[in-house]
């Protein structure tokens, strides 16, 4: 058979060729912006899972919750948690909160009802991964995706080079690192990525210049972005009031079009919609004084719209005179009747940073504290110097974009500096900001590179100052400067700064101090009050460690990170800051049967005399006594000694007969025991420490083992214990 007359050498040619018309024509700058797109958006995703070097957990307390719902919505369907929990027909969890429990209606079901589907649909795939490491990595894709949104969002804001920089920059920033990093399983995981995602759609929406069939489709977008965002993150309320302000700023810069009550009426339709039917928020989120000016905004729209169709002077006046006059009496009528609801009391600390002074639940917890404004400038470097830049120029162009950016960037800064924890959404702004200042620097700069300034002979003498190499040398100084912010290693750490944020431990996995390495002691507890601890004792502990007991050791708490009833962790810390006596019957009351403390110490050997000195390190429940003792409303100053300066430096008589006192050294002591002998104590021995501090209706029955941390001839110790409370 003669194979060449088969297949003549044109035909396989020609054959080839066709195939010419499968290959996918790509302009070589749309494959480069693709590419480095996708090597922020990878960059974005690997560190945000370097704390998996510790291993897969999810990381600080609410994300303990989050997994719970999320778990209660896979195995028994996606909306029971509304209607069933222990029981058939009972919404509440008695494992949290006992005795009253806590209702799970009330949660934010959006971050657990995103998780819990997508991870149906994964399943249904044949991707083969446990709910829980679904989770632990769920922070790490919504933090890539937010990048890909901010991309799409900077594109519309000034091109492709303002995009691929918004996306680098969040990507590589430490705040969104740090709530969107392996194992955050928090709100403000689906949070930036939710805000972002509606402030696209809803400005895209406003377009005038856009056909009004794709006005109502990106507004439809804009609402179902805003009410699943209202479902998901209490702090919601920011980008709904941003949006209502932004507009009323357009009314009153004369930019009014019917575009505009189109698309405002149907974004926050279709959101509030979404919003009263959360458990959570109900009809009486509509009535809550925060949404108040969203209501007002949409009136005024309304009056302008009017407007549009009355040219009479004498007649705008009367509308405008019964509007105001009717808002003021409707005002006026639902305030006093009690229509209006109040607004929660963390929201009110947000716009009014003195509010959280009154509270001391609130100011115990850390991440509530006013944001220093040096720690803005250690996280953003020198892209602090470049937002100044930045709003200039979207002053200078003041379109419509612009201006939302700029009410964007000053709402964040303030509200990051009234409270550290929103410096997360202080991120995405930074980010725009630094990006649009670094093009518009840049840009001239890049164009004398790229061409030669063509100059007449007649003015060679006044030849341009700036040239390639001038040109150069700028770019280059940026370049350095962006390198020295991004990608420089801290001194002594061997590690950038955006790294080091993410090169961390999960809380857990460092036993909820601020150790970079494993520290097991947590997750020792843990796993021994799971297995040995009757399933249903009562366990007490203060209120940090709630979430980690119910639902890594299944026990049954009195308080937890919810912190939704203060008296109950009022008196949790009475109990702590009592005599035994006291305690006990605080326990009884709660039918509590095990407490849990835990605690930090050092142990130091001086090598000249050889004596060793031992002390509290702070980062347990030695550190958190004070807030015990102001929330329980004692006077806190009774049970220390205090120096001159005022500083705590010792327990007062009255301290060394609390309860929290005796349980931790008497577990200071008894762990010595066991590092000196590597033996359990007997229980001659434990009766000997117990004489020696006088407890009597404790009994210990745990204790953590970990290996101590050491630095030089000093070791510090975590230290987990469990009582049993002897009535």
């Amino acid at each position: 058979m003669d194979i060449k007359r088969l297949f003549p050498k044109d035909k396989i040619v020609a054959g080839l060729k066709g195939f010419k018309i499968l290959r996918v024509r790509v302009a070589h700058s749309l494959l480069i912006e693709l590419s480095l797109l996708f090597i922020a958006l990878f960059m974005a995703f690997i560190i945000r899972m370097l704390p998996i070097y510790w291993g897969s957990y999810l990381s600080e307390f609410d994300p303990y919750f989050q997994f719970r719902l999320t778990n209660h919505m896979v195995e028994n369907g996606l909306f029971t948690w509304t209607t069933t929990w222990n029981t058939p027909g009972d919404p509440r969890d008695y494992q949290g909160w006992y005795p009253y429990g806590r209702d799970m209606s009330c949660a934010l079901p959006g971050l657990p009802f995103t998780a819990a589907v997508s991870y149906i649909i994964i399943s249904a795939l044949g991707i083969k991964i446990s709910l829980l490491d679904y989770c632990v990595i769920f922070p790490a894709i919504m933090g890539a995706l937010s990048c890909l949104v901010i991309y799409f969002l900077g594109r519309d804001f000034g091109g492709k080079e303002v995009a691929l920089f918004s996306s680098l920059f969040l990507a590589l920033n430490a705040s969104h690192i740090g709530r969107t990093s392996l194992g955050w399983f928090d709100d403000e995981t689906v949070g930036i990525f939710g805000f972002l995602l509606f402030f696209f759609f809803f400005l895209r929406s406003i377009e005038r210049e856009r056909p009004l069939r794709n006005g109502l489709i990106y507004s439809i977008a804009a609402g179902l972005s805003l009410g699943w965002l209202l479902a998901s993150w209490g702090a919601a309320r920011y980008p709904l009031a941003m949006a209502a302000l932004f507009v009323f700023i357009l009314l009153l810069l004369r930019r009014y079009s019917s575009r505009l009550l189109f698309s405002y009426s149907t974004t926050f339709g279709i959101a509030f919609f979404i919003a009263v039917n959360v458990p959570k928020l109900g009809f009486g989120f509509l009535t809550e004084a925060y949404n108040l000016p969203v209501a007002g905004v949409f009136l005024l729209l309304c009056v302008f719209e009017f407007f549009r169709h009355f040219k009479s002077l004498k007649t705008k006046m009367i509308i405008t005179l019964g509007f105001f006059g009717l808002s003021v009496a409707l005002l006026f009528v639902l305030d006093k009747y009690g229509f209006i609801g109040s607004t929660p009391g963390k929201f009110l600390a947000v716009i009014n940073p003195f509010e959280r002074l009154a509270n001391p639940l609130m100011e115990s917890v850390a991440e509530h504290r006013p944001g220093a404004w040096a720690s803005i400038y250690y996280e953003y470097g020198i892209g602090a110097f470049f937002i100044p830049v930045g709003l200039y120029f979207t002053v200078r162009d003041p379109t419509d974009r612009n201006i939302f950016l700029g009410i964007f960037a000053l709402t964040s800064l303030y509200f990051a500096g009234s409270m550290v924890r929103l410096t997360l959404i202080l991120a995405p702004a930074f980010a725009l900001l630094w990006a649009v200042a670094l093009v518009r620097v840049s840009r001239p700069f890049i164009t004398v590179m790229k061409e030669a300034p063509v100059i007449p002979a007649k003015r060679k003498r006044f030849r341009a100052h700036v040239g390639k190499s001038f040109s150069a040398a700028f770019l280059i100084i940026m370049f350095l400067l962006l390198a020295f912010t991004l990608a420089m290693p801290e001194r002594g750490m061997g590690l950038p700064r955006v790294v080091l944020r993410a090169w961390t431990p999960t809380t857990i996995a460092a036993a909820s101090t601020p150790v970079r390495g494993s520290v097991s002691d947590w997750i020792d507890a843990l796993s021994w009050m799971r297995y040995n601890v009757p399933q249903t004792a009562v366990v007490a502990s203060w209120w940090d460690y709630g979430y980690w007991i119910t639902n890594m050791a299944n026990k049954t708490t009195l308080c937890d990170n919810g912190t939704q009833n203060m008296t109950q962790i009022a008196k949790v810390g009475e109990m702590f800051m009592s005599n035994e006596t006291h305690a006990l019957g605080i326990l009884k009351r709660y039918d509590a049967k095990y407490v849990v403390v835990f605690t930090t110490f050092y142990v130091t050997q001086d090598t000249s005399t050889g004596q060793t000195q031992m002390g509290p390190r702070g980062w347990g429940d030695e550190g958190k006594w004070q807030w015990m003792a102001k929330i329980a409303g004692l006077n806190y100053t009774e049970f220390g000694v205090w120096d001159e300066q005022g500083q705590w430096s010792d327990w007062s008589d009255k301290g060394k007969t609390t309860v929290l006192y005796k349980l931790m050294r008497y577990g200071w002591d008894i762990r010595l025991y066991y590092a000196q002998y590597q033996s359990e104590p007997s229980e001659e021995i434990l009766e000997y420490y117990k004489e020696q501090y006088d407890l009597e209706h404790f009994n210990l029955v745990y204790f953590s083992k970990g290996t101590p941390l050491s630095s030089g001839t000093t070791y510090i110790f975590i230290l987990v214990c469990v009582y049993e409370v002897i009535e």
